[in-house]
């Protein structure tokens, strides 16, 4: 209705310039977005599960379940649908107190989460209304002041998120009694309704009782089920793109090989697979890095179950779920996942096949997982001296040694490395020149802190610092241990659980520690210390389980501590723009954590902009690009350039006289000898380039983006190219646009007629 519509633009007017005053300003910003708001309701919800009781750790989940599906699958959903414009779009009078985010005005979500918090709040605490109405109140009115909503937006908002508070509490009360009661008769007894967390029940009696591990194993299973579906969610959301390195190996998928320039086979034919399932799409491609993450929590839930007992399998998966670096290998697929999972599951089978009723066959499979992480990265051959150094420190495991066990696995590890060695054979051993040259072995050193610092400055943010100190600990205070049987396994009397905890020891800590004084050579990058990482967390729950048991209860907090900091970490590094939601604006571009899975549609369509300005001379134009990552990326987010879409490919590496990458390897990647005679789009990632910006920033805001002009100085950044080519001409520096933001910059250069 017209009048509503009037009312609306004049409530918003009234707000946003009438009542418009400089004090103001900086109240409303802190109202609207800070950057102490995350920090705070982290605290908030550490002191509630801590000293809240049942009651506050129930409101806390009811947040982190509400909130977040709220925001998800309803107001977002609803913005989509509904499209209505920001006030500074449809209105030339706004007064902007700070940026707003580019989606869409109606509903709020500020609005809607705040009231929904509020509702839920109230529910546990009657008299938080008190205090939670007005702060909401105060929320939705500064959405209108620094002008990113509308009233009606800021109005729909509120009463949506209090509607989907209400039916979220209702909703998740009811699974909990039909679930709770079948699964975790136990727990549900102690708060059979989520509404009355005080309230108590008697266990019904005449009929047996599930027991408190069975409890913590099935909680287990609902946790994987659940952060499968959910990562299966994200990674087909559209959220993130592919990475370079995730497009390169795609190629590969195309062009299945015994093994490959940089790499051993296992990536590429893992990528086939799930493109076969799911189609060329991003879920395809990374289809089995969720999949490996439910097995490899599966298999440690079990495992550790059996070591110790659930609660502390239970805690294990809470740290490898709170863990960054973990937590971005279950969205990407790199080689990364496999080598942790074939070598997590190896370590397993080796602790069984050490045991009095070890076999043969757990032996053969210790060999065959070695192999398959052999053949998913090439330091998978460091678990073979992981074993050496556990026979070499516990005299009682060498009895193995006089067994035929041991030995045949390590012949189906050497059957493993064949392929990789007949592909090498026939290519002069290229990838070992590669390999050595990416550790830098042929380097003088120099002895210098700053690789020493740096690596372990980013290993504490990767690895999570309180569970990276808590592993360091405890690979130091394992020595002191006196032996013990308490929490091995049946079936394996005799052998205590100090050895269990040095046995993973040998399984982590020389790859961490040996990587990590490397670094006192050359640079070390982040995820080579991958295999390591899940042995240094097996062993650090079990010593620090065993400290808690034995009465030091600082344990306990401290490790909630860890779980709140790594869940928040995780998420922020997957979903970053929920620092523009508290904010109110998004991250810079460069400071963004996702920005290197994000823009590429962006950067193929300004590719191909250039492309079709050169196609209307006449004459076929290929794309040339002096990076093998950005050659992938381009291949899959350009239709015309996916394998099979012409008879040769459309988008090619810039090759050298000797191989730098597995372009060099596929005839059909020749360009020289394809494309003679035909033009081409020369394609570079370049930095920002050091000129005069005034009037570029300019043409941003009035609408009419551009590319830098072109310069001579930038020649240094063709290479070769130019002489291969009748004639070049530097079209200049382009900017990627992704969400009103710069994400990276392109050199563009029309290349005519090759020679």
């Amino acid at each position: 209705m017209p009048w509503l519509k009037s009312l609306d633009v004049n409530l918003f007017h009234f707000v946003n310039l009438t009542l418009r005053r400089p004090a103001l300003d900086g109240v409303m910003r802190l109202l609207s977005g800070n950057v102490l708001f995350g920090p705070a309701v982290a605290a908030l919800a550490a002191w509630l599960l801590c000293k809240g009781g049942r009651r506050g750790r129930v409101l806390v989940l009811m947040f982190a379940i509400i909130l977040p599906l709220g925001d998800g699958f309803v107001v977002n959903p609803l913005k989509h649908a509904i499209g209505r414009e920001r006030p500074e779009v449809g209105l030339t009078d706004v007064h902007l107190v700070m940026g707003t985010p580019d989606n869409h005005s109606m509903p709020s979500a500020h609005a809607a989460n705040w009231f929904a918090a509020t509702m839920i709040a109230f529910f546990y605490y009657r008299r938080s209304w008190r205090f939670m109405v007005p702060l909401a109140s105060a929320v939705g009115f500064s959405r209108l002041y620094v002008g990113a909503h509308y009233p009606a937006d800021v109005l729909v908002g509120a009463v949506l998120g209090s509607g989907y508070a209400v039916a979220g509490l209702v909703g998740v009360n009811a699974l909990w009694g039909w679930a709770g009661r079948a699964w975790f008769p136990l727990w549900w007894a102690r708060v059979p309704s989520l509404l009355q967390p005080e309230l108590t029940v008697k266990p019904a009696g005449g009929q047996a009782q599930p027991t408190l591990d069975q409890h913590w194993l099935r909680l287990g299973y609902v946790v994987i089920a659940v952060t499968f579906l959910a990562r299966l969610a994200y990674i087909g959301s559209g959220t993130i793109e592919l990475s370079k390195d995730e497009a390169y190996q795609w190629l590969w998928s195309k062009h299945l090989a015994l093994s490959y320039y940089s790499k051993p086979p296992m990536i590429a034919y893992t990528q086939r697979l799930g493109t076969l399932l799911w189609g060329d799409t991003a879920l395809g491609v990374r289809f089995f890095a969720p999949t490996i993450g439910a097995v490899l929590g599966w298999l440690l839930l079990r495992w550790m179950a059996r070591l110790a007992d659930a609660r502390t399998a239970f805690c294990l998966l809470l740290v490898l779920l709170a863990t960054p670096l973990l937590g971005v290998g279950t969205t990407l697929l790199t080689i990364d996942p496999l080598l942790v999972m074939f070598w997590t599951a190896a370590m397993v089978l080796g602790w069984r096949a050490l045991g009095p009723q070890g076999t043969t066959a757990q032996w053969l499979g210790v060999g065959l997982g070695i192999g398959l992480a052999f053949l998913s990265k090439y330091s998978a051959l460091y678990e073979v001296v992981c074993f050496a150094l556990f026979f070499a420190l516990w005299p009682a495991a060498r009895v193995h040694l006089r067994r035929p066990g041991p030995w045949l696995a390590l012949l189906v590890v050497g059957l493993c490395l064949v392929p990789v060695l007949v592909w090498n054979a026939r290519h002069g051993w290229v990838t070992l020149s590669h390999v050595s040259d990416n550790a830098s072995l042929h380097e003088p050193w120099h002895p210098t802190l700053r690789h020493f610092l740096e690596f372990t400055g980013v290993e504490l943010g990767l690895l999570n610092p309180v569970f990276l100190i808590a592993a360091l600990w405890a690979m130091v205070g394992l020595w002191k241990l006196k032996g013990g049987t308490a929490d091995m396994p049946p079936g394996q009397p005799g052998v205590s659980s100090r050895g269990v905890m040095v046995y993973l020891f040998c399984m982590g800590a020389p790859v961490f520690i040996g990587h990590w004084l490397y670094t006192l050579h050359s640079a070390v990058q982040p995820n080579w210390i991958a295999p390591a990482v899940v042995p240094m967390f097996c062993l650090a729950v079990l010593y620090w389980a065993q400290r808690w048991r034995a009465g030091a209860p600082a344990v306990m907090g401290w490790f909630r501590a860890g779980v709140i900091l790594g869940l928040l970490a995780v998420l922020f590094v997957h979903e970053p723009d929920i620092i523009g939601k508290v904010l109110g604006q998004r991250l810079p571009a460069d400071k963004d954590p996702l920005r290197r899975v994000r823009a590429w549609q962006a950067t193929a369509d300004v590719v191909q902009t250039a492309r079709n300005h050169l196609l209307a001379e006449g004459k076929p134009v290929f794309i040339l690009v002096h990076h093998y990552g950005i050659t992938g990326l381009l291949s899959f987010y350009m239709p015309e350039a996916r394998p099979g879409a012409g008879p040769e490919p459309l988008v090619y590496s810039v090759l050298g006289p000797v191989a730098q990458n597995q372009f060099f390897f596929w005839p059909e990647y020749r360009y020289r000898k394809l494309r003679k005679g035909q033009n081409a789009i020369f394609v570079i990632e370049s930095n920002l380039p050091a000129y005069p910006m005034k009037d570029w920033f300019r043409s941003v805001v009035t609408g009419e983006i551009g590319p830098l002009p072109p310069t001579p100085a930038r020649e240094t950044f063709l290479g070769g190219v130019p002489y291969e080519f009748e004639s070049v001409k530097d079209l200049g520096v382009f900017p990627v646009i992704y969400r009103g933001q710069v994400y990276r910059w392109l050199q563009l250069v029309e290349c005519r007629n090759l020679l």
